[in-house]
């Protein structure tokens, strides 16, 4: 591992501080189990002071009303975190467990890469237009369409990916003129501090339009949702904590902005080269399984079944996992005991209910430390089981029958969730047209790939509200205001 740069102070109102208290929480290696170093333990009142430093900033400077400034600053963090590059990734693969592979990508230079998108936006959106003229009592009237920043952005960010979503979120809240408090996830506190770091010393972003509050204690991101004086809170993370922060958000009618979990099903339609694009299902284990948008459920015919599982067994045994730091690992620990544990407890849940071990299902026994799973293939599993139906966050692909077309269509649709999936066919009509019939944010045909800074990202039902990423994801960020003028005559 190489040496860390972590930053340990919160940033508050434009100074980097210690807890208001003193207090500092651990910072754990999950692959290790050691302490990598500790972190400021925000506090209430610490959360308190950012909250009126952002309020303050919005109110009483131009942030929100000069896009031009915001562009200039936006792109001094650009260069600031494209210099912190080769500082970022080790931190990277130290807290969150991420395999120093994805750092090279998803887990740090592809969202890093992507932040001039932002400043450029904040200079280049038309905010101000005029509609069409229209008669009101026989006399003309102009009108204007204006989009406004919406004022304190409260972002509560998830462990899984944290310099990524972190960025994810500053990003377009700041190019629309918002000011931000961040709460990230204690267990990887130092990619949100870090990036509190060089917001004070590389930018001319002025003093609480970005805090950062890091903190053990989950009731002081809590805060954010409850307090007045935050307009919007954006949030990623579990659907059973985004229920929470919707309701407490509700007390004061602000915006409410959710990224959530998912449970998507990859059909594999009889047609499909089975040999080709199968042993691409124990991808699902990349990152350990901790993402939200990853195929989790695998629908294959029942005529190919056993032909199907052979495969993936086959791959799931040659899976690359182990010491993240290793870059020919795609798979990497849990990022705590307790991940490890709840992900255990769902295997064993899975057989409860009758479904069968192909490979995996436990810890592995040559790696005496770290909080890892064995890559795990379920199969047989029931559409309504547990596992078929709640989302594990581990490396373990739950594999289900189905009869024809319209019974995987059914199964795949048979959920809370709406975030992703994929379909596969020898021909792409066909995959289309069962794409079209499935009930999720966005879908992958034939492998191909959706992602990037310009796509609106974003699930149905208990997997969201709204769009993250892209000009979408930009105007959650943003009030409309109409403005109606005297017709000129």
């Amino acid at each position: 591992m190489a040496d860390l740069d972590g930053e340990k102070r919160n940033l508050i109102d434009g100074q980097l501080v210690d807890a208001s208290n003193g207090a500092t929480f651990d910072n754990i290696n999950p692959a290790t189990e050691e302490v990598i170093g500790v972190c400021a333990d925000g506090t209430k009142e610490d959360m308190d002071t950012a909250i009126a430093a952002a309020r303050r900033a919005f109110d009483e400077t131009s942030w929100s009303t000069d896009p031009a400034f915001r562009q200039k600053c936006l792109s001094q963090l650009c260069e600031a975190l494209s210099e912190a590059k080769e500082r970022l990734r080790p931190i990277v693969t130290a807290e969150a467990g991420a395999p120093a592979l994805l750092t090279n990508g998803v887990q740090c230079d592809s969202y890093i890469d992507c932040m001039p998108y932002w400043a450029n936006l904040a200079g280049s959106y038309e905010y101000e237009k005029p509609m069409s003229d229209i008669q009101f009592m026989g006399q003309p009237q102009r009108r204007l369409l204006r989009r406004e920043a919406t004022g304190v952005v409260g972002a509560i960010t998830p462990w899984n990916f944290p310099l990524a979503l972190n960025l994810t979120k500053l990003g377009p809240a700041l190019a629309a003129g918002n000011t931000v408090v961040l709460k990230p996830a204690p267990d990887t506190p130092w990619c949100a501090t870090h990036i509190g770091r060089l917001v004070h010393e590389k930018t001319d972003i002025p003093a609480g339009v970005v805090n950062v509050v890091a903190s053990a204690d989950h009731a002081v991101g809590a805060i954010l949702s409850s307090d007045p004086r935050v307009d919007l809170v954006t949030f990623t993370g579990s659907t059973a904590t985004g229920r929470r922060v919707m309701e407490a958000a509700s007390a004061t009618i602000k915006k409410v902005f959710l990224e959530l979990g998912g449970k998507s099903a990859n059909i594999i339609l009889d047609d499909a080269p089975f040999e080709q694009v199968l042993p691409f299902g124990a991808t699902v284990c990349t990152h350990a399984g901790q993402g939200c948008a990853l195929q989790t459920r695998m629908l294959l015919p029942r005529a190919r079944y056993e032909e199907g599982l052979e495969i993936l067994a086959a791959a799931f045994e040659k899976l690359p996992y182990g010491d993240p730091t290793d870059p020919g690992k795609l798979m990497g620990p849990l990022v705590s005991k307790k991940q490890q544990e709840r992900v255990l407890y769902y295997i064993e849940k899975g057989i409860e209910e009758g479904a069968r071990v192909v490979s995996g299902g436990g810890v592995p026994a040559h790696l005496s430390k770290g909080f890892f799973v064995e890559p795990t293939l379920l199969a047989d599993v029931d559409p309504d089981s547990t596992v078929a139906q709640e989302e594990i966050f581990g490396p373990v692909l739950c594999v289900i029958p189905y009869e024809d077309e319209e019974d995987a269509v059914r199964i795949a649709n048979n959920s809370i969730y709406g975030l992703s999936g994929g379909v596969t066919s020898a021909s792409e009509e066909r995959a289309l047209s069962v794409a079209r019939r499935i009930r999720t944010g966005t879908l992958s045909v034939n492998g191909g790939q959706w992602y990037d800074v310009d796509t609106p990202f974003g699930g149905y039902r208990q997997s969201g509200i709204g769009r993250e990423s892209g000009v979408l994801g930009f105007e959650e960020y943003l009030e409309t205001k109409v403005i109606g003028l005297p017709g000129k005559q």
